[in-house]
């Protein structure tokens, strides 16, 4: 089972790598906003994130596309998308390629 759930998690992250902010050329997962992915044994998956500031326009937007994504992966029942705004985003939160997209290295 521990299997199953490493590569249901791989297949959640590679996901979650093809959802934008609108307005950044970077991806939700590189940019630091992922912050928990837990996969239950029956397929539910609950992760948290964040936005890069709290009145994010494209808000609504971004949840319903990860939401959307991780429901039509293979052995994923239910995707359940919290928003949460603790620790506060900074840029340093970004992977290194992030920040080299977006001109911080």
């Amino acid at each position: 089972m521990e299997k199953k759930k490493f590569d249901m998690e791989e297949n959640v992250i590679e996901m979650l790598k093809t959802v934008y902010d609108p307005e950044i050329p970077v991806n939700i997962y590189d940019l630091g906003l992922i912050y928990k992915v837990d996969i239950a044994d029956n397929g539910d998956v609950s992760l948290d994130m964040t936005l890069t500031a709290p009145n994010c326009p494209a808000a609504d937007f971004i949840i319903e596309d990860v939401r959307q994504k991780i429901e039509s992966i293979d052995g994923v029942e239910n995707a359940t998308v919290n928003l949460v705004f603790e620790p506060e985003w900074n840029k340093d939160m970004m992977s290194e390629e992030a920040k080299l997209e977006l001109g911080f290295l």
